[in-house]
């Protein structure tokens, strides 16, 4: 079935004209279909623009065109600003808001010849580790349609994994590409700070937001950052720094490179099953030639709640503007202050309430510096610890998560427990470094993917890539389906 190729796989068939635009799209269409009734990765698509799209594909294929992504169906998170396509950040504050142009990332895309279509779920305003803060219901692991997907990317981890789409969009601020990537069994990066332009993607904590790509192997995260990366004069924390040839430094030669495995991150609540396909990752990577040392990052406990001062702070600042006047859908009372409340009451999910009262808390007077100056200084710290190891090895490597997908409701009463799913994906936004997960096992019953983490230094993704692609060639995990798509 085409819908379960790669990006690489489908280039070079469409290079060949053995298969064309139209063919390729109607097949992720036709698994939508069939399967979505089951996950709600999608909020919403559009086939016939999708067709429209993949024509138009094919007719510059039949010139001779040739483009990175010409022809290929990618999906898009709901945070993403795409014309004439609806944004609601998984959220009813924004009621029938369509966005009237295109982030640049989208943009880069569709110049790369890309089939944009489709709308994918996300917890609210990326707020969640489960997609279930979704105001328009919660997506399903494909694996096992009783647990979660991950979040806040669920549905564009989701939609991957199930072959709705070939590769898709989402956004990480702490973990929310490489969690549900590897809770869903498919590659997610997370690029540094500052790599691919935020310019169109609805803010939670611009800080630490990051756009990344969900593909089915290496090879095509390669492609997508290549094409998604640069600097862009409309977003002043995009860095002007060269973009390299990132597919081309997969040749699978990784003798000589060094691999830091943190003390810190194998700790206690960390499943054995998870720990023990972790642990037979980092066999694998030595005999491939690699040499791994243990390391030290000191200061990785007080990540979680660094994080959760930041974060929340930024959110605050960033959710002020959806009150009903500047933008989303308004419920009107007898003065402002009566409208704000009935508005974002109404508008905002219990999570992203929460985030807002925690924020605007560390933001007010008499405790900006206990909390949030406190926590910028602690956030200085993290990046040192991993710019200091960085000095010696080329790459961090640990588990994604702490445990394989758990059951939809399982932890929807405990925010604290929420929250440490992304226990070891968190210190990556912090410092502003690169990360990715790839697959690396699953559970034994029921069967579940486990997600193998590595991090690099900024802007060292072409290195970390070549060190995630020499993994997955030797192993294989990323070839298996899940049994809801398996037969399609």
């Amino acid at each position: 079935m085409l819908n379960q190729l790669t990006v690489s796989e489908l280039a070079a068939k469409l290079a060949r004209r053995e298969v064309s635009a139209r063919e390729i799209t109607q097949s992720c269409l036709n698994q939508i279909a069939r399967v979505d009734g089951k996950i709600h990765a999608f909020l919403s698509h559009d086939a016939g623009d999708a067709l429209a799209q993949a024509d138009a594909a094919d007719k510059e294929l039949s010139g001779g065109v040739k483009k990175p992504l010409l022809g290929i169906p990618i999906a898009v998170k709901d945070v993403l600003a795409v014309k004439n396509q609806p944004l609601n950040c998984g959220s009813k504050i924004l009621g029938q808001f369509i966005s009237p142009y295109d982030a640049t990332a989208v943009e880069k895309l569709k110049a790369a010849g890309a089939i944009v279509f489709g709308r994918l779920n996300m917890d609210e305003f990326a707020m969640g580790s489960s997609t279930e803060n979704s105001a328009f219901g919660t997506t399903k692991n494909p694996w096992d349609t009783a647990r979660i997907p991950g979040g806040s990317s669920g549905g564009s981890a989701a939609a991957v994994a199930a072959d709705e789409c070939i590769a898709s969009l989402g956004s990480d601020t702490g973990g929310s590409i490489r969690q549900p990537a590897a809770l869903c069994g498919c590659v997610g990066l997370k690029p540094t700070y500052g790599r691919i332009s935020r310019y169109g993607l609805v803010a939670f904590a611009s800080s630490l937001d990051q756009i990344g790509p969900f593909t089915k192997d290496v090879r095509d995260a390669a492609t997508l950052l290549g094409v998604l990366s640069g600097a862009d004069p409309r977003d002043a924390t995009s860095v002007p720094v060269p973009v390299p040839d990132y597919a081309a430094a997969l040749d699978g030669n990784i003798k000589g490179l060094k691999l830091g495995l943190p003390r810190e991150y194998m700790i206690g609540g960390l499943d054995p099953e998870v720990k023990a396909a972790v642990d037979a990752a980092v066999k694998q990577y030595e005999k491939l030639g690699a040499e791994v040392v243990e390391i030290s990052l000191p200061h990785t406990d007080y990540a979680v709640a660094t994080y959760y001062i930041i974060a929340t702070a930024e959110a605050s600042a960033n959710l002020a503007r959806f009150d009903g006047i500047r933008y989303g859908a308004r419920i009107d009372g007898s003065d402002p202050i009566e409208l704000y409340a009935k508005t974002r009451g109404a508008g905002f999910g219990p999570e992203v309430k929460r985030r807002i009262i925690l924020g605007t808390y560390v933001l007010s007077s008499g405790y900006y510096d206990a909390y949030y100056l406190r926590a910028q200084k602690v956030r200085t710290l993290i990046r040192n610890d991993f710019l200091k190891e960085f000095e010696t090895v080329d790459a961090i490597v640990t588990p994604t998560t702490p445990t394989a997908a758990f059951k939809i409701g399982e932890k929807s009463d405990d925010p604290l427990q929420m929250y440490l799913s992304d226990i070891f994906t968190i210190s990556c936004n912090l410092a502003g470094i690169c990360g990715v997960s790839v697959p690396c096992g699953f559970t034994r019953s029921p069967k579940l993917p486990i997600g193998l983490q590595l991090l690099g230094p900024p802007f060292g993704e072409a290195r970390l890539l070549k060190l995630a692609q020499a993994y997955e060639q030797a192993t294989g995990w990323h070839r298996e389906k899940p049994p809801l798509t398996a037969g399609a």
